[in-house]
C-alpha cells in the first residue's frame, strides 16, 4: 500500500484566557444474499435523502421500510436519540421519526423547529443544538425529550447578533460556544459561561466553519488558515503549514479521542470538490499536522467518518474504504466497496458518502443507485440495497 505523507505545521499558539470583552466581529431495495450484521445494528434505521423524498431503510437488510415525500433537496442529521433525524426544510428543522428500536412506522412528523435558513445540527452532552443561519439564533433541547414529548419539546433559544452561516456548541457545564460573523464574513468564536457572560473570544479564524468536540470536551473550529481549539477556558489558534490559505472546514471526531481528523484544502480556486489531504489536530498537545493521502484516496466532505477504535474511515475516489489511524497518520487497511468515482460538479450533487454505526459502515453509491453495509472488522460487504432512486444525504438512527 502507498503510504501517506505527514507534514508538520508551523504552529502558532495564541492563547486567549478568560476575558470579559467581545472581540471585533468580522461559517428501493433488494438486499444482497448475505445480510448478516452485528446485533447492535439490527434495530437501526437508515435515512437516505433523494431528490424530492427520503427513504427509510432497515439497518440490517437495507430493504426499504418507508418512502416519504419531502422538498427537492434536504439535509439529514441524526437528532442524537437513536430514533429521530433532523431534516432541513424551508421552514426549519423537521423531525423524521424513523421508528428505530420500535415497531412504529416511519413518519415525517409535523414537528418543526422553526428556523430561518436552518444549518448545522450538533449533538453533545445530552443536548441537541440547532443553528439558524438566517438569524444566527441557537435552539437547544434535551435530546431524550424528543421521543417523550407530544410535539416540540421544551427549548431554550439563544438569540443571535448578526446572521451568518455558523454553528454553536453547548458543553456539559452549560458553557456556550458560538461562531461570530455577519453577511460579509466570519472571523472567530465567542465563549460564554452558563450565566451568559462572555469569558473568551478569538477573531483570528477567517472563514470559521465546522466544529467537533473531542475527548475531555475540547472543541475544534476550522479556519481558512488553520483551526481554533477551546479547552478549559482558553482558546488556542493553530496555524496550518500552508499560508495564507490552508483550510479546515469539517471536523470528524470521536469523543473518546483527543485527536480530531479534519478535511484540508490549499487552493481556494480549485475546481471540483475532491481533497487529497487531511489534518490531524491533537487537542492535548495543541498541534496541527497535515497528512497527504496517496493517489486515489481523494474524498469530499461526505467521505470521512470515525468508527471503531477511534479510527477514521475514508471512502476514496478509487471506491475503497481506507482506514486511517489518527495516532500515526498511517493508512492501515483498504476495503474495496464501490466503483471509482469523480468529483461532483456542485457540492449538493449526489456523490458517495460514508457514515458509521455499531461497527458497520454505510456507503452510498449514487452512480449505481445503491447503498452498501460494510463490516469494518473484516471489510466484508454484508448487505447491499439496490434503490429505485439516487441516494444523496444519509443519516443513521441506531435504536
Amino acid at each position: 500500500m502507498n503510504t501517506p505523507r505527514l507534514r508538520r505545521a508551523g504552529v502558532t499558539l495564541l492563547a486567549v484566557g478568560t476575558i470579559a470583552t467581545l472581540a471585533a466581529c468580522s461559517t428501493s431495495t433488494a438486499p444482497s444474499a448475505d445480510t448478516t450484521t452485528t446485533p447492535a445494528a439490527a434495530d437501526g434505521r437508515i435515512a437516505v435523502a433523494y431528490e424530492g423524498g427520503i427513504l427509510v431503510l432497515d439497518g440490517t437488510t437495507l430493504e426499504t421500510v418507508a418512502d416519504l415525500g419531502s422538498e427537492e433537496f434536504t439535509r439529514l442529521n441524526p437528532a442524537g436519540d437513536g430514533r429521530h433525524v433532523m431534516v432541513t426544510m424551508s421552514d426549519g428543522f423537521q423531525v423524521l421519526d424513523t421508528g428505530a428500536g420500535t415497531t412504529d412506522e416511519p413518519e415525517l412528523t409535523d414537528t418543526i423547529f422553526a428556523a430561518d435558513t436552518p444549518g448545522h445540527v450538533v449533538r453533545h452532552g445530552g443536548k441537541t443544538i440547532l443553528y439558524a443561519d438566517g438569524t444566527s439564533d441557537t435552539t437547544i433541547f434535551d435530546t431524550d425529550a424528543l421521543a417523550s414529548s407530544d410535539g416540540l419539546p421544551e427549548v431554550e433559544t439563544i438569540p443571535g447578533v448578526e446572521a451568518h452561516h455558523g454553528v454553536s456548541v453547548v458543553l456539559e457545564d452549560g458553557t456556550f460556544l458560538t461562531t461570530v460573523g455577519n453577511a460579509d464574513g466570519r472571523n472567530g468564536i465567542e465563549v460564554r459561561d452558563a450565566s451568559g457572560a462572555v469569558i473568551a473570544s478569538n477573531d483570528q479564524c477567517p472563514g470559521v466553519h465546522g466544529e467537533g468536540t473531542a475527548a475531555d470536551e475540547a472543541v475544534v473550529f476550522g479556519c481558512e488558515d488553520g483551526a481554533l481549539v477551546y479547552r478549559d477556558g482558553e482558546i488556542v489558534k493553530l496555524d496550518a503549514p500552508d499560508q495564507p490559505y490552508g483550510r479546515m472546514g469539517n471536523a470528524y471526531v470521536s469523543e473518546s479521542s483527543p485527536i480530531v481528523v479534519g478535511d484540508y484544502k490549499t487552493d481556494p480556486d480549485a475546481e471540483g470538490y475532491l481533497l487529497g489531504a487531511v489534518t490531524l489536530i491533537d487537542t492535548t498537545a495543541d498541534t496541527l499536522e497535515v497528512v497527504d493521502l496517496p493517489e486515489g484516496v481523494e474524498y469530499t466532505f461526505r467521505g470521512v467518518a470515525r468508527g471503531p477504535d477511534d479510527l477514521a474511515y475514508i471512502i476514496g475516489s478509487d471506491g475503497a474504504i481506507h482506514v486511517l489511524d489518527p495516532e500515526t497518520g498511517e493508512l492501515t487497511e483498504s476495503y474495496p466497496v464501490i466503483d471509482a468515482w469523480e468529483s461532483p460538479v456542485e457540492w449538493q450533487d449526489p456523490h458517495p458518502a460514508i457514515t458509521v454505526a455499531d461497527g458497520i459502515a454505510y456507503v452510498t453509491e449514487p452512480a449505481a443507485d445503491s447503498i452498501h453495509a460494510v463490516d469494518l472488522s473484516t471489510g466484508e460487504i454484508v448487505a447491499t440495497g439496490e434503490l429505485d432512486v439516487t441516494p444523496n444525504e444519509i443519516a443513521v438512527a441506531a435504536g
